[in-house]
């Protein structure tokens, strides 16, 4: 019980975490232009995991309600890694990076842990 648990966790926050990486990818490359000026004027929201109260407002009123939902689980399960990025200019870094060690983590790391608890390591 306790393995199939983990491994359910695992499934749903390694997809919430691929979901939100390609939900970023297609809004880049949908409106690459429109983003930069976005980015030149200071507003890289979209580009980022750790945002403050007031940059999270602005995003919900961006988005839609299940893709804010998928950005929101991303801020939680992605935070712990965005440390790594913080200096970067690059804002595929800044998503890739934090998705990339999450998905290693919850997807990989949590899938470990439920064959082990089940036996089968």
């Amino acid at each position: 019980m306790f393995s199939t648990t983990l491994r359910l966790i695992a499934i749903i926050c390694s997809v919430l975490i691929g979901l939100g990486w390609i939900m970023f990818a297609v809004g880049e490359t949908k409106s690459a232009s429109a983003q930069s000026a976005e980015i030149v004027s200071g507003d890289d929201l979209a580009t980022r995991v750790d945002l403050d109260p007031d940059q999270e407002r602005a995003r919900e009123k961006a988005h839609s309600k299940p893709h804010e939902f998928v950005d929101d689980a991303n801020d939680i399960l992605l935070k712990p890694f965005s440390s790594f990025t913080d200096n970067s200019d690059n804002k595929w870094v800044r998503r890739t990076v934090p998705a990339l060690l999450g998905l290693l983590v919850f997807g990989f790391g949590l899938g470990y842990v439920a064959r082990f608890a089940s036996g089968k390591a």
